[in-house]
Parts: structure tokens; C-alpha cells; sequence
């Protein structure tokens, strides 16, 4: 598996706002999933899309996290803690998306994996 980036995150003071500005802008297709306090966002077909996460703690103001696709992610969260890394979000199941964590690498970036439901 290459490991491909396959979903980028920005954190917005309001999601719905951040929704229809870049909608505007640059004409990407939005979703609101209000039971996940989360909207998404898709560029065009086929492009890397993501979504909107509301400003916390976790997420400030400017966080952008990008989500590397794995096939393993329990595996490669073993291996992010033993090369240095902190698992600041640990699996999780996400309905109809697969299992997702979040790490800070050693040089304190935020960044998630992801395994899709069909590698699982």
C-alpha cells in the first residue's frame, strides 16, 4: 500500500460558515453531518476531500490535519508510539468510514489515519 494522504481537516469557528465560503469560492461540495458535529467537504470527483472541525482544544484555531489511508492501523499505531510519536487520539470506529486515530509526530504535528471500512 502506498499510503496515500487521503483526507484533510481544518478546524473552523463555525462549520456551516466555513462551509459556504469555500462552497463560494472555489465551488467545492459540502455536507453537514450535525450527529457528528462535523461538515465535509469535496473539491471534485475524485480529488482528496475532508472536512470541518470545530475549534477545541483539540483542534485551535489554524490546526489543519491531514489523514494518511492505511490498511493496518492498529499495526501502524504500535509503530507511531514506539518511533516517538503520541497517539492523541486513539481508534476509533467511525460508521460507514472505518477506523480512524490521531498522532502528534516529534515534531508536534497533528496528523490521523485511516482505514477504510473495505480494508478492514
Amino acid at each position: 500500500m502506498a499510503h496515500p494522504i487521503v483526507h484533510v481537516e481544518f478546524s473552523a469557528k463555525d462549520q456551516a460558515e466555513a462551509a459556504k465560503w469555500y462552497s463560494e469560492l472555489f465551488g467545492w461540495q459540502t455536507q453537514s453531518w450535525p450527529e457528528m458535529s462535523y461538515t465535509t467537504f469535496l473539491p471534485e470527483e475524485g480529488a482528496v476531500g475532508g472536512g470541518f472541525n470545530p475549534i477545541g482544544n483539540g483542534t485551535p484555531a489554524g490546526a489543519v490535519v491531514v489523514y494518511i489511508e492505511t490498511d493496518d492501523i492498529a499495526g501502524h499505531v504500535a509503530k507511531i508510539e514506539q518511533a516517538g510519536g503520541v497517539i492523541t487520539m486513539p481508534i476509533q470506529q467511525v460508521p460507514t468510514v472505518g477506523q480512524i486515530a490521531v498522532f502528534r509526530d516529534p515534531s508536534g504535528n497533528m496528523v490521523g489515519l485511516i482505514q477504510p471500512e473495505m480494508n478492514r
